[in-house]
């Protein structure tokens, strides 16, 4: 279950990540939502293995949206939400960080691709993601709440 819930705050994180590039990267307006989707999912212990897993197995959503006017991200159906808690560009590179659950979590997203990295850590395991984001379409529940 620990496990689990890591993970769980390991693909917010990520989704974090790529909201912000997406949008920037698609679109000349960083406020729009986007959809972001990991594409690879790595859990790795306090003992320094690695091992990929699957969105099943960590118990993650294929899809979330960003929406950084409301500084969150959620699942499609918002019945899951996570706050950003702080924004930062640097050259091509949208970065989030933020904390919940007693983990801490960084996402940095290209402007220029879309590309997202992601780790999210608590005290015995850290979750590393990797995938892209795109612009939400109209209709797609990229409104946010």
């Amino acid at each position: 279950m620990k496990r689990l819930m890591i993970l769980s705050a390991a693909l917010w994180a990520l989704v974090m990540c790529m909201g912000p590039q997406a949008t920037m990267a698609a679109t000349s307006d960083a406020i729009a939502p986007v959809i972001c989707a990991p594409a690879i999912i790595l859990e790795c212990g306090a003992d320094g293995t690695c091992t990929r897993t699957t969105h099943q197995m960590a118990n993650v959503p294929p899809f979330v949206k960003v929406n950084l006017k409301s500084n969150v991200i959620s699942t499609m159906d918002d019945s899951r939400t996570s706050p950003i808690m702080h924004v930062d560009r640097l050259k091509d590179q949208v970065v989030l960080t933020g904390a919940e659950s007693a983990r801490a979590w960084t996402v940095v997203i290209s402007e220029t691709t879309g590309q997202m990295a992601a780790t999210a850590s608590g005290d015995d395991h850290t979750f590393v993601l990797f995938g892209a984001c795109t612009p939400s379409p109209a209709g797609a529940g990229g409104t946010g709440k």
